[in-house]
């Protein structure tokens, strides 16, 4: 196979101008790693013909595979073909069945086609077309003097299927590959990187099929495993050894796969189980419960809450002791106790959870900023409360709050 040396070119000022993220780049690159092509470098260029020329000039003197994002819709400043073709001496040429697909969706809109949109169907002579489902211009894969170029639409529902469905196999089929390459992402929580990292040192240091790719993010930490073989089942039987020999270390912080999340995961832990669970939030705002029912299916496991964020409303509605916020303070382990122990009575679920503490931007009972005390409450089990000293903003004390809620919960069902 062919060394791949990726460039990815984003075309479009609004990039440059910080109106939009440049998302693209970030999937392409994700999506080229799981078929092992390496990604060298990133560009923005904005939506200049002169300074575009340059980038691919520059672009073809160190990589062999350019991928092309934006310009291509049916305006004056829409350029990327125009110039690449410029640059590769192609020609430029109609493709009627695309432009029957933009015909066909003016058709369907009951609107009439301006003539501009006909440039749109527009692409290199000798291209291989790339469909476009979810939107009008087409893409193209075209080979030039050992050179593979894509070009891809700007907007990402309609770059990203595109690329996925037809774009990805044609470079497989043009580099020849051969390998089954097969990720699979595990996510931790409740140890930092650079334990987890000590933690498994020689494994990475040795590492070689699968490859191993930490990252943190979001007070959580995620390794990327990725498989190579010719035979599928002996990629996933390599993913399969290697996550026993990670999680022989540091299993108990592993709590799931790919894109789930934390919140996700406790909810799938108490359908399996048959439980149910309130919140009582003080501190967080409501931000548990909010979490907890933007999932589908919620309503099985969650009885309800209640915003207690002030004493009166502890005290009225939740019922939590006169004695214990005037002598212990709202801020206070045995608060968090008595928050927890009324939700679950209250609501009649199986596990109540509670949230108090300073978020900031000012101390609070002579508690210093990022103070927390989480409580949780089951049926027949002594109530737990855990007690974390934040640093950061007030948004990042009450979202680490919520998530350590979850794990402190998981921990227990477990």
């Amino acid at each position: 196979m062919l060394e791949a040396k990726t460039e990815i070119i984003a075309v479009g000022s609004e990039l440059l101008l910080g109106q939009i993220v440049n998302s693209n780049a970030q999937f392409l690159s994700k999506q080229l790693a799981e078929i092992g092509i390496n990604v060298y470098y990133h560009t923005v260029v904005g939506d200049n013909a002169e300074r575009l020329k340059q980038a691919i000039k520059t672009a073809q003197e160190r990589a062999n595979i350019i991928i092309f994002t934006g310009g291509l819709g049916p305006t004056k400043d829409d350029l990327t073909k125009e110039t690449i073709a410029d640059v590769l001496g192609k020609k430029l040429v109609t493709n009627e069945e695309a432009l029957a697909n933009i015909q066909d969706f003016f058709d369907k809109t009951k609107r009439v086609m301006s003539e501009n949109n006909k440039k749109q169907a527009i692409v290199l002579e000798d291209a291989e077309v790339l469909k476009n489902e979810t939107g009008m211009a087409p893409g193209m894969g075209v080979e030039v003097d050992g050179r593979f170029y894509i070009l891809l639409p700007g907007p990402p529902s309609e770059m990203k299927p595109m690329f996925t469905n037809y774009g990805q196999q044609f470079l497989i089929d043009k580099l020849g590959i051969q390998d089954k390459i097969i990720s699979r992402v595990l996510r931790y929580f409740g140890i930092g990187e650079s334990k987890l990292e000590t933690d498994i040192e020689d494994i990475i240091d040795a590492q070689t099929n699968p490859t191993i790719a930490p990252l943190a993010s979001n007070d959580e930490v995620t390794l990327r495993l990725t498989a190579k073989h010719t035979d599928e089942a002996e990629a996933m039987k390599l993913l399969d050894e290697m996550e026993e020999k990670i999680n022989a270390r540091v299993g108990e912080y592993c709590y799931g796969y790919e894109q789930t999340t934390i919140m996700g995961e406790l909810k799938k832990l108490l359908h399996e189980k048959n439980l149910t669970i309130a919140a009582a939030e003080s501190l967080t705002g409501g931000l548990f419960s909010e979490q907890l029912t933007a999932i589908e299916g919620a309503s099985q496991i969650f009885k309800g809450s209640i915003i207690c964020y002030t004493n009166e409303v502890k005290e009225q509605l939740l019922k939590v002791s006169s004695g214990t916020l005037e002598n212990e303070g709202a801020v206070s382990a045995a608060c968090a106790t008595e928050m927890a122990d009324n939700i679950r009575e209250i609501t009649g679920s199986d596990i109540g959870i509670s949230f108090t503490g300073v978020a900031g931007p000012d101390s609070l009972e002579r508690h210093p900023v990022g103070t927390v005390f989480i409580g949780i409450s089951m049926t027949d089990r002594e109530t737990e409360v855990h007690e974390i000293n934040w640093a950061g903003s007030r948004n990042a004390v009450r979202t680490r709050t919520v998530k350590f809620g979850c794990h402190y919960v998981m921990q227990m069902l477990k």
